[in-house]
């Protein structure tokens, strides 16, 4: 890789978590499945445009991308060394010709200068360790017109559907793993406002959308998935296994009540933002 300004975020991605995270991309694309269609169609990625997907992950929104930008490209840039594995095999087995990943720091990697017509992120620019640093440099790599579009989580209240759900489990998840620090960083839509604006963005929206999210097949399958994702693994490591047999049971029940014909899906909401790299006149 060139230059990590992120090394927390590097380390982590590179460890136990993206390997959970590539071995088990199916779950977690899943997850977060129905906000794909809001996302891009605020895109509005057109046949000839040059993409750049920052955090892609496993890569399931850089092939997105790619079915829109037929005639264009994409690059789909991460931390992850695991994850990117697993973006080029399963891009290759669907015979991608216009797609690319880099391992990289989207932060301060030396992407070509105005070489993009369209950013796109589900969720990878949360973690960023200086947002406004890090959204300074992706707009320079954006073309006069170009635009910014990217999906982050709202706040998750008390009363939530997801933390009903998982109302047994949550007085054990004390402290974000690793990978998932900096998941809240960009919540707060005015905070979104300011970074976007002092990052010299214009244009700037936050528009709320829900959707489901489907955890798993079933009650069971579900509190499977959640148990084992990194959070949930890291703050039960020295928790005895009675008590986790207990919360898991109990987390269980709570999940049947959101069993449907198509799994289990609990309601979830994110924001999606657009901006521009600057206001272009229409001119008359």
């Amino acid at each position: 890789m060139h230059t990590i300004a992120n090394h927390q975020q590097a380390e982590a991605w590179n460890d136990w978590e993206g390997i959970l995270w590539a071995e088990h991309s199916e779950r977690y694309n899943g997850m977060m499945g129905a906000f794909n269609a809001p996302l891009f169609a605020a895109a509005d990625i057109t046949a000839r445009n040059r993409v750049l997907d920052v955090g892609c992950g496993t890569g399931q929104t850089t092939r997105l991308a790619a079915k829109r930008a037929y005639d264009g490209n994409v690059v789909g840039i991460d931390l992850s060394a695991p994850m990117l594995e697993r973006a080029r095999r399963d891009a290759a087995a669907e015979g991608f010709d216009n797609v690319t990943f880099e391992q990289g720091d989207a932060q301060v990697h030396p992407f070509p200068d105005r070489g993009f017509d369209v950013l796109v992120s589900r969720g990878g620019v949360m973690f960023f360790a200086d947002h406004v640093a890090a959204f300074t440099h992706l707009r320079h790599a954006l073309v006069p017109a170009g635009r910014l579009v990217f999906l982050g989580p709202q706040p998750a209240g008390p009363d939530s559907a997801y933390a009903r759900a998982t109302a047994a489990l949550s007085p054990f998840l004390r402290e974000a793993s690793p990978a998932s620090r900096g998941m809240g960083s960009l919540l707060d839509p005015a905070h979104i406002h300011q970074v976007l604006a002092t990052s010299g963005f214009t244009d700037i929206e936050v528009a709320p959308v829900e959707a489901p999210m489907t955890f798993g097949a079933d009650a069971g399958d579900a509190a499977d998935f959640i148990f084992s994702m990194g959070p949930t693994r890291y703050n039960l490591r020295n928790v005895d296994p009675t008590t986790i047999t207990r919360i898991r049971a109990e987390v269980h029940d709570a999940l049947t009540e959101f069993e449907t014909a198509e799994g289990v899906c609990i309601p979830g909401a994110v924001w999606i933002v657009t901006a521009a790299r600057e206001r272009i006149s229409s001119g008359k």
